[in-house]
């Protein structure tokens, strides 16, 4: 028998809590189905835990650099994971706990554990039971890819979700990928205290930011010990000496790794492929990501795809907005869509990335002419002070429009200083005002107007 209800949510993550809290409160029931913990990734494999444990690796850092600013510390530095790991718990279960007795508490809301798959448009079974609606929202995220390496498979080795489960120091950590998650792992264990050789199979870090950027952070890594492998493709992965090995290939050669532990930070894929879609007759594109409209609607009606298993943002921020586009197109005034997002997101190497708009590759390629400034973190009083003058910022403007259509700070605190310009962007107000804006010294952001001043073109418009 079919337990029905008005609205269905697969998934716990960063757009499903709220949406059923959103529907309950315009009193429809709602079920709510997780397989495995509410919060989704974010809350824990994601965000919250390994921002835990990078800010106990950034203690670990400035702890050793405190001799820079004049302050002794006894004997050698150390790092206890057991410790690092109990605190990162501590974090990630008050907010999953909080977040599933508000759930529980809501009267229209059932909470349902288990793994949901599609029997129809309007109906799926979870376990032994089948639920119904009118409305379906698919929120289940994504997850780490495995690729098809030789040996991979026969030998013991992370993903970034398995990394926050452990309790000791790896002696030497291999990571492939040099996107944000390779990154930020790679850098925080190395605080710990762990040797770590970082793979690469592009010719530079981070390949979709702009080539100074890649470089910046490169340097930043290397700069504190980390090795970086880049235009090398892993193509077998065997048991060694030290733990296990991975052979790469780079300019025709071969080069064995040795390391004592694998991390595997080679992007993630769409939790879409065992929901049994094709039985509501829901349509996913070539790598499996749900196709929407700019509401979030499928092709199906009355069944919608919000956060990282639609394809259209990969973060818990446009999640989130996932939620807010599909709660106004039901319940508001049917404004918002994915149209209005400006693409904008942070890397939390330290120093951190924040990033909006256009990179300066994209802008090069436009027939519009745009104008570019940039300025090294070395000028920014902040920075100095803090000792931590890595880095730089530079912004990009449309030269007819005035508007801003692309910034990166790549430097202390250049995940908040990115909003001055986010903000100004979703205004759609023209760079001279904050270009005549008077801002709080010393700060990171007091330098945007300065920057400014900077503006030439970038090149020729082409076209």
């Amino acid at each position: 028998m079919t337990r029905s209800f008005d609205a269905i949510i697969i998934g716990a993550g960063q757009a499903g809590p709220p949406l059923a809290f959103r529907l309950a409160g315009e009193g429809l029931f709602t079920a709510v189905i997780e397989r495995r913990h509410v919060g989704g990734s974010c809350v824990n494999f994601g965000c919250t835990p390994t921002k835990a444990m990078v800010a106990s690796a950034r203690a670990a850092h400035i702890a050793r650099r405190a001799a820079d600013f004049g302050v002794r510390v006894g004997g050698e530095v150390s790092v206890d994971m057991r410790a690092v790991k109990a605190r990162k718990d501590a974090v990630v279960e008050q907010h999953r706990e909080g977040l599933r007795t508000s759930l529980e508490s809501n009267d229209k809301i059932t909470l349902v554990d288990g793994h949901a798959r599609f029997m129809g448009p309007h109906q799926v079974r979870v376990g032994d039971a089948e639920l119904g609606a009118e409305r379906i929202f698919i929120n289940t995220g994504a997850r780490a890819v495995v690729p098809p390496i030789e040996g991979l498979r026969q030998v013991d080795f992370w993903t970034p979700s398995r990394v926050m489960g452990v309790e000791s120091l790896p002696e030497h950590l291999i990571v492939l990928g040099g996107g944000y998650v390779g990154l930020e792992l790679a850098q925080m264990f190395r605080r710990f205290g762990s040797r770590v050789t970082l793979i690469e199979r592009h010719g530079r870090l981070l390949e979709r930011e702009d080539s100074d950027v890649s470089a910046a952070v490169q340097a930043i890594l290397e700069g504190e010990g980390v090795r970086v492998l880049l235009a090398s493709q892993a193509v077998r992965v065997e048991h060694g000496a030290k733990g296990l090995a991975v052979v790469c290939e780079r300019d025709d050669k071969q080069e064995e790794i040795s390391g004592s532990h694998l991390l595997i930070g080679a992007g993630r894929r769409p939790n879409s492929d065992d929901l049994a879609l094709e039985a509501a007759g829901i349509a996913t594109d070539e790598r499996g990501y749900v196709r929407v409209d700019g509401k979030l609607r499928t092709n199906v009606a009355g069944i919608w795809a919000l956060g990282d298993v639609n394809g259209c943002g990969a973060f818990t921020h446009t999640s989130y907005n996932d939620y807010q586009i599909v709660a106004d197109d039901l319940f508001g005034e049917g404004h918002r869509s994915l149209a209005d997002r400006i693409a904008a997101h942070a890397i939390y190497t330290d120093p951190p990335l924040g990033r909006a708009g256009v990179t300066e590759a994209q802008a090069r390629v436009t027939p519009r002419e745009t104008l570019l400034a940039k300025m090294p973190m070395t000028s920014v009083a902040r920075a100095q002070e803090g000792g931590e003058t890595a880095g730089f910022m530079k912004v990009l403007v449309d030269a007819e429009t005035e508007l801003i259509v692309g910034a990166a700070i790549l430097g202390i605190e250049g995940d908040e200083a990115i909003h001055a310009i986010l903000n100004l962007m979703y205004a759609r107000a023209r760079y001279p005002v904050l270009l005549r804006s008077v801002p709080i010294h010393p700060t990171v952001s007091e330098l945007l107007p300065t920057l400014l001043e900077r503006l030439e073109p970038v090149a020729e418009p082409i076209g």
